[in-house]
C-alpha cells in the first residue's frame, strides 16, 4: 500500500538519504520548516492535511483535526504534550496510532547515567576539578573518598525504556537495583514496588536516578517532602524531565548536604538561566540535555520509522507503540 508520509524533523542529509530511500512507493511531504527533536510544531501545518502518517513534531492541535491521519511517529522519547486523555481517547477512537523513539534513546541515556554513577563513585569529577584548580595532587582525599558500587542500591523512578536498558548495564555491577512505576510486575534483575510504598524506601537508597517523563502527575514528583527522605549521602540523577523535579527543594537538599551530588542532564527552563542557584550549587554536576544523543542520532530515528513503517504496512505490532 502506498502511503503519504509527512516530516517536519530536521534530519541530518545522510539520514534524509535513508530516509528517501526507504520511502521509495511512498509520498514523501516536506513541510516548510523542519524542527528538531523535542520542538513544539503547533505552528507547523504545512500540507499535514494530505498526509496518513506524519514523522517528526507535528503539533497536537493538528494531529486531532486531521482525522486522516493514521498514525503519528514522534521523533522525540518525551510526548508531555500528548499525555492526555482527550488525545489518547480520540487517537483511540480513530483507531490510529501514536509512537515516539524511547527505543533508539534508550542505550545512550543509560550509558549517561551509568557514566555519571561511577564518576560520582570514583571521584572523577573532584579530582578533575583539582586538577583545573592547580594541578591539585589530593591523594588522600580522593582516594578515601570514592566507593564500591557493588552491593549499593539503586532506585530507577520509572521503569521505561531507558530505565530497563540502565538496570541491564547495571547488572555486572552487582548493585540492588528497584524501580518505582505504575504497573507492578516483577522484572528479572530487579524489585518492582508501588508509588505508595515510594517514601519507605528512600531512605535505603544510596543512588536514586529520575527517568520520569513529565506529564499531569510527575510534574514536581521530586519535591521536597521525598528529597528529606532521601538517605543522607545519597546521589540523585535525573535524565528524564527538568519539570519533574521541584529545583529549588534540589537546591536547598545540596547545601544542606543531605545529598552528596546531584547529576542534572535536564532542567526547568533549558537552557538553564546563568543566574540560576542550580550552577553553583555544590557537587551539582549539569550537562545541557545530552544524554541521548549519538553521533548517528538522526540515522538511527529514520532506521527506527522505516522498520515500524514495514510493520504498519502488513498489520504488525510497531515499536514504541503509545496509543
Amino acid at each position: 500500500m502506498k502511503y503519504t508520509i509527512w516530516c517536519n524533523g530536521a534530519f541530518s542529509e545522510k539520514a534524509m538519504g535513508i530516509l528517501r530511500d526507504g520511502l521509495r512507493g511512498h509520498r514523501l511531504i516536506l513541510a516548510g520548516k523542519a524542527l528538531p527533536t523535542g520542538a513544539d510544531a503547533d505552528a507547523e501545518v504545512s500540507n499535514l492535511a494530505d498526509a496518513d502518517i506524519a514523522l517528526g513534531q507535528p503539533g497536537l492541535e493538528h494531529c486531532l483535526r486531521h482525522r486522516n491521519l493514521k498514525w503519528v511517529a514522534l521523533t522525540s522519547a518525551g510526548y508531555t504534550r500528548f499525555d492526555n486523555p482527550d488525545f489518547k481517547e480520540t487517537f483511540r477512537a480513530r483507531d490510529a496510532i501514536l509512537t515516539n523513539m524511547s527505543t533508539v534513546f534508550a542505550d545512550p541515556c543509560a550509558q549517561q547515567a551509568l557514566a555519571m554513577i561511577l564518576a560520582v563513585a570514583r571521584q572523577l569529577l573532584p579530582a578533575h576539578q583539582d586538577q583545573i584548580d592547580g594541578q591539585n595532587w589530593n591523594y588522600a582525599a580522593r582516594r578515601h573518598g570514592t566507593q564500591l558500587l557493588t552491593g549499593q542500591k539503586l532506585l530507577l523512578l520509572g521503569y521505561g525504556a531507558i530505565g530497563k536498558r540502565l538496570a541491564e548495564l547495571l547488572g555486572p555491577l552487582h548493585m540492588k537495583v528497584y524501580a518505582v512505576r505504575r504497573q507492578v510486575r516483577s522484572e528479572r534483575g530487579l524489585t518492582v514496588i508501588p508509588e505508595e510504598q515510594l517514601t519507605g524506601l528512600l531512605p535505603e537508597m544510596d543512588h536514586v536516578v529520575n527517568v520520569l517523563p513529565e506529564n499531569e502527575e510527575t510534574r514536581g514528583f521530586v519535591n521536597a517532602r521525598r528529597l528529606s527522605a532521601f538517605k543522607p549521602g545519597a546521589c540523585f540523577y535525573n535524565v528524564g524531565r527538568g519539570a519533574t523535579v521541584d529545583q529549588s527543594a534540589l537546591c536547598e537538599a545540596l547545601h544542606s548536604g543531605r545529598l552528596a551530588a546531584a547529576y542534572l542532564d535536564v532542567t526547568d527552563p533549558e537552557p538553564l538561566p546563568l543566574s540560576h542557584p542550580l550552577w553553583s550549587a555544590p557537587n551539582c554536576y549539569i550537562t545541557p540535555h545530552i544524554a541521548g544523543g549519538r553521533r548517528d542520532e538522526y540515522e538511527a530515528m529514520v532506521t527506527h520509522f522505516l522498520s515500524n513503517l514495514e510493520e504498519f504496512a502488513r498489520g504488525g505490532e510497531l515499536v514504541d507503540r503509545i496509543v
